[in-house]
């Protein structure tokens, strides 16, 4: 699939097989994400299509199972550390595996952004700044401060990075969950070293 020729029906089908990989309710925050992520695409100057495909693309590999997971990691090469973790860290780093080999998607913008959609980290491009935003405030979204991210989002996206960020690691640490170190380098990069005025 090539981005420069996204056209309707070309939509309608990855979206068909998108939804035959998840549940219905994966598939309704699929489609609130690319509305999002293409809201925020219009308004920050990045391409509606590639914001479209990544998002619809984000959780591809969300419901795979774990055993599948640890193949793919083994036999493609992937940092074996990476069994050390789940699939919260798996289905975006090792997803657009999976979203490249299956749906024949080989824009690495987007399987960028598939794969940090988790994690976020130091450097981002707009793409990967607007699905990691998109992925946490999407419409379904009604966890406390989601009204607040939607609003930060619409007036400054590297706010919103931050915003997410923060609230991301306060959430994992309140949980005591390990905490990948992506995350940690997404934090150290996006909150501490700006200290941006966030709540």
């Amino acid at each position: 699939m090539k981005s420069e020729h996204y056209t309707q029906a070309e939509r309608e089908l990855l979206m068909q097989k998108v939804q035959m990989q998840m549940s219905q309710k994966r598939f309704e925050h699929v489609l609130g994400v690319e509305k999002t992520a293409v809201a925020l695409a219009e308004k920050y100057g990045a391409s509606p299509v590639k914001a479209s495909i990544a998002a619809l693309t984000h959780d591809y590999a969300k419901e795979r199972s774990d055993e599948e997971f640890r193949l793919v990691i083994r036999r493609d090469g992937f940092d074996l550390d990476l069994l050390n973790w789940n699939n919260a860290i798996w289905h975006g780093l090792v997803g657009a595996d999976f979203v490249q080999r299956e749906l024949e998607i080989d824009d690495e913008e987007i399987l960028q952004a598939i794969r940090l959609h988790t994690t976020g980290a130091a450097k981002m491009s707009l793409i990967d700044k607007i699905i990691y935003v998109a992925d946490y405030i999407e419409p379904g979204r009604t966890f406390p401060g989601v009204v607040e991210a939607r609003e930060i989002a619409m007036i400054d996206l590297d706010a919103a990075v931050a915003y997410e960020t923060k609230h991301t690691l306060l959430h994992l640490i309140e949980t005591e969950a390990v905490i990948y170190p992506k995350t940690i380098e997404t934090y150290n990069f996006w909150v501490a070293k700006y200290r941006r005025e966030l709540p």
